[in-house]
């Protein structure tokens, strides 16, 4: 276990650290705890660098705690927001709660007989509190000043909208948490994105005034792309880590469309994969003749096997296949429903599809906005149906080009691709 730190080091994961002397201590077993708020009822690709922050500290011996925010969830962390969180009820809680605890069984080794994840819900310890009650045997350890003093105050309290007291009170509330989990269950480590460590060092202080002991905190960097934004979020909206928010496929699709200057980090934070390999994929890069999103494939079948696992990775690869234009795969129903989700879709009756020209039904779908633009794109062999190209400007649709009399898969290009359902 001595190489824990070196090895997180090596791999981009830490930010900032509260003491040298988490490098000897990580050499003997731990518990150490990363707490996530159920804002929705998935986590998305930036919450994963704080689950594979706990499976590096399980895959070295230490047992890691998973802190569901129950109660935390109910005020919302200002942290790295510029307004305040929309407060959400307790039904959504519990359905959100539901959700987020699916997000972990395959990333973090559930059935390990040695350190399995403890799962917990900080609204457990919270509830047994009056208000009263906490103002005086927690509240009265802070002090205004350094309160104050937090990035994630100083910043909104200069703002145009301030800063209510309930989110200012919730570095009080994580605050807690840590001490509740070292005096109950012996933790001694809390991991979190570089914008909680405001809030972890609340922790550790609270700590040491109550019991007089040293607790640690290890901040991770914020996942981001080369040009400063957060990955996680696309053009369609977040990057869910559960599939029945997002497909295996789609999930698939967007790791494979990174950035070059992305793939790097993304693969030393996002896999299990040694660094080894991973600095033969930066050399490659680098070469005159790489082949473009080699390394993107690469990033995105861990990723995918990591989050779904091999089976809906293997069920992302075969659709990836069966859908790329040019594609020599025969096309079915079954694959076109598995991706439907993820492209815009159509219901048009048979009437309308059967003997009408090609480049009529793109524009009337609004695939593309005018027939001189499809000509175009169809001259230059951008346009396809059902995977194969279309070289013919006044091409007839036909009953039997109908996928089980069913269905059409129209593209063009690679990406921009919309279904056609065929009503009666």
């Amino acid at each position: 276990m001595s190489n824990l730190i070196e090895t997180l080091t090596e791999r981009g994961f830490i930010d900032s650290i509260t003491s040298e002397e988490l490098k000897d201590l990580a050499k003997q077993p731990l518990k150490v705890y990363c707490g996530f708020d159920p804002t929705a009822d998935s986590l998305h690709l930036g919450n994963m660098v704080g689950i594979m922050g706990l499976a590096w500290f399980q895959r070295f011996g230490h047992t890691p705690l998973v802190i569901l925010g129950g109660a935390t969830g109910m005020i919302g962390d200002p942290s790295g927001k510029t307004s305040e969180r929309q407060l959400l009820d307790e039904e959504t809680l519990k359905r959100n709660l539901t959700g987020i605890r699916q997000n972990f069984e395959k990333i973090l080794n559930t059935k390990s007989s040695t350190n399995p994840p403890i799962f917990l819900n900080n609204y457990d310890w919270f509830k047994e509190f009056s208000f009263i009650q906490f103002l005086r045997d927690v509240g009265k350890f802070f002090r205004m000043g350094p309160m104050l003093a937090k990035e994630s105050v100083k910043g909104r309290m200069t703002s145009e909208e301030g800063m209510s007291f309930t989110e200012f009170t919730y570095q009080v509330l994580q605050g807690y948490d840590y001490l509740y989990l070292y005096q109950n269950y012996g933790v001694k480590v809390q991991l979190g994105g570089s914008d909680q460590w405001g809030n972890i060092t609340a922790g550790t202080e609270l700590i040491r005034k109550v019991t007089g002991q040293q607790a640690y905190g290890l901040t991770f960097p914020l996942l981001t792309r080369s040009d400063g934004q957060k990955f996680g979020k696309s053009e369609k909206g977040a990057i869910w880590l559960s599939p029945e928010k997002l497909s295996p496929y789609e999930f698939y699709q967007y790791l494979i469309r990174v950035a070059d200057a992305d793939v790097i980090k993304m693969m030393s934070m996002l896999t299990f994969m040694e660094m080894d390999e991973i600095r033969k994929y930066q050399m490659m890069m680098q070469q005159s003749d790489y082949v473009p999103n080699t390394a993107q494939k690469r990033l995105a079948e861990e990723v995918t096997r990591i989050v779904h696992g091999e089976e809906s990775l293997q069920t992302a690869l075969e659709v990836t296949k069966a859908a790329a234009p040019g594609s020599k795969t025969a096309l079915n129903a079954a694959t076109l429903e598995s991706i439907a989700g993820d492209m815009p879709s159509h219901s048009l009756r048979m009437d309308d599809i059967v003997n009408a020209k090609l480049l009529d039904l793109m524009c009337h779908i609004q695939l593309l906005s005018s027939k001189s633009e499809a000509r175009r794109l169809i001259r230059n062999g951008g346009v396809y149906l059902n995977n194969d190209k279309i070289d013919d400007e006044n091409f007839i649709i036909k009953a039997n080009d109908l996928i089980e009399n069913r269905m059409l898969l129209l593209a063009v290009g690679k990406k921009n691709k919309v279904l056609i359902r065929v009503t009666s």
